[in-house]
């Protein structure tokens, strides 16, 4: 069960840009996997989906590191240090637990912006941006995930970018903070192959994101494909609430 649902989020997750992290940790925690694994997994999965979402924007013409290196420099050093951080599980639980409700409200609030046929861009200070990276670093370091399904949003509502442009950065900023929570999180465990049981679920994830990566550019729309997502997540973080509360 477990790999056909990972194969669902990371086809769900990758046809708007994202990895999936925060469902991939929300299951882990439900079938009551190992709970120092747990991060390191879905850190594992994130960097293979969006790995594929990466090539195929950058390859578009999409990217924007000016706009994007602030956010960077805020949020890569947190991350590994998040990563690094030792917490209960049920502060581990609670934190993904209200990381989902967040990321969920943000995307439905996300897809309406897709539905804008003008957007008025608006400069975000360079401070401003540093510290937004850095509090979605910190957060996606301890918990385990990539904090692109928040920063996408924030970026979308602030008006920061062209849509493009923030769905290309979602991806790489998820790509980029995952390597680093994933260095700090391994530093937990005495030996790699500890995790040599959960492989399978790393070639799930790879189909399931070259999937979404073939909806996304293909088929189904982007607000409709927010939305499904929204509805993903706001359910898992439903079942999650259900088992720790």
């Amino acid at each position: 069960m477990l790999p056909l649902l990972f194969f669902i989020i990371a086809t769900t997750y990758a046809s708007v840009g994202f990895g999936g992290g925060t469902s991939y940790l929300a299951l882990l925690t439900i079938f009551n996997i190992e709970y120092l694994f747990i991060p390191i997994i879905a850190l594992a999965c994130n960097i293979i989906v969006v790995t594929g979402n990466c090539f195929n924007y950058i390859r578009a013409g999409n990217l924007n590191i000016k706009f994007l290196t602030p956010y960077f420099l805020g949020s890569i050093p947190l991350a590994y240090i998040g990563g690094k951080f030792q917490i209960t599980k049920e502060v581990f639980q609670i934190l993904l637990f209200f990381c989902l409700i967040i990321s969920g409200v943000l995307l439905l609030l996300q897809a309406k912006q897709y539905k804008l046929k003008i957007q008025i861009i608006k400069k975000i200070p360079f401070i401003v941006s540093v510290l937004i990276g850095a509090a979605i670093g910190l957060v996606s370091g301890i918990v385990g995930i990539g904090g692109g399904i928040m920063l996408s949003p924030i970026l979308f509502n602030l008006k920061a970018a062209q849509p493009k442009q923030i769905v290309v950065g979602a991806s790489l900023f998820i790509l980029i903070n995952s390597i680093s929570g994933f260095l700090g999180q391994i530093q937990k465990l005495d030996n790699l192959l500890q995790l040599e049981p959960y492989f399978y679920l790393l070639l799930a994830v790879l189909l399931g994101g070259q999937l979404g990566n073939f909806l996304n550019i293909k088929i189904l729309k982007p607000h409709i494909l927010a939305i499904l997502t929204s509805i993903l997540v706001l359910f898992v973080a439903l079942s999650l609430g259900l088992k720790i509360f």
